[in-house]
């Protein structure tokens, strides 16, 4: 009942939900009743990777790198996730085990339904299920587009193609209309498959053209237009 109640202090956030896309306040109510709400410090894992997939979690607020790490140690990005968005898989199977590790970024507030809980949600409300495996396949499709990038691309329309990305799934509007997206260079370095230094020598070059505004660990895009143009010129 706490997760429900946090859900009405945000009536301007919930129908936004692709999750709860058609479906009845009724029917949401019983869904986010079935889970618990959890809260996650920032830098806390919330699973690693091998761990049995035992739970299904949806953030409310905050947000959490989804990572893996390789052979020789170093971490790779794999995708940022937000409000709204379901992390990691889900599977009942006891067999099923996470392939990647659940970080938050910042503090974090989710909605936690047991796994064999969720399947039943699934099974009982069809709209649901429906958005459940849509937002799944746009996380492929989306993962594909940017393995399509780091095939084929320069780094800097790997960039801007990025922000853009993110601008528009994770940006907090702030100034005026400016979009901030709370991640490091560090970060955006993984994401985009380069190093720190090109990262920060594009940003800055970015900055100087009245494009971006680089924080400690956000950027803020100042002109939507003109980085949306760097996406198809570099």
């Amino acid at each position: 009942m706490e997760a429900l109640a946090l859900l009405n202090q945000k009536k301007t956030l919930v129908p936004g939900f692709p999750l709860f896309s058609d479906v009845s306040p009724s029917d949401c109510a019983s869904i986010i009743s079935a889970g618990r709400e959890k809260h996650y410090r920032r830098k806390q894992t919330i699973f690693s990777e091998g761990d049995p997939v035992r739970q299904v979690v949806f953030l409310l607020s905050g947000f959490v790198k989804i990572i893996q790490v390789g052979s020789n140690g170093d971490e790779v990005i794999l995708r940022v996730n937000g409000v709204g968005e379901i992390l990691g898989a889900f599977r009942l199977s006891i067999n099923h085990h996470h392939c990647s590790t659940a970080q938050a970024i910042q503090p974090s507030t989710a909605i936690v339904w047991d796994s064999a809980t969720f399947e039943r949600l699934l099974e009982r409300f069809p709209a649901f299920r429906r958005n459940t495996f849509r937002a799944l396949e746009e996380r492929l499709l989306e993962m594909e587009q940017r393995f399509r990038e780091v095939s084929t691309e320069k780094v800097g329309s790997r960039l801007s193609s990025e922000l853009l990305r993110l601008s528009n799934r994770l940006g907090r509007t702030v100034n005026g209309g400016c979009l901030e997206i709370s991640l490091s260079r560090s970060d955006l370095a993984q994401l985009t498959g380069t190093t720190l230094f090109t990262v920060s020598r594009l940003l800055c070059q970015w900055q100087k053209l009245g494009i971006v505004s680089i924080g400690r660990e956000a950027v803020l895009v100042l002109d939507f237009d003109a980085l949306t143009q760097l996406t198809l010129s570099e």
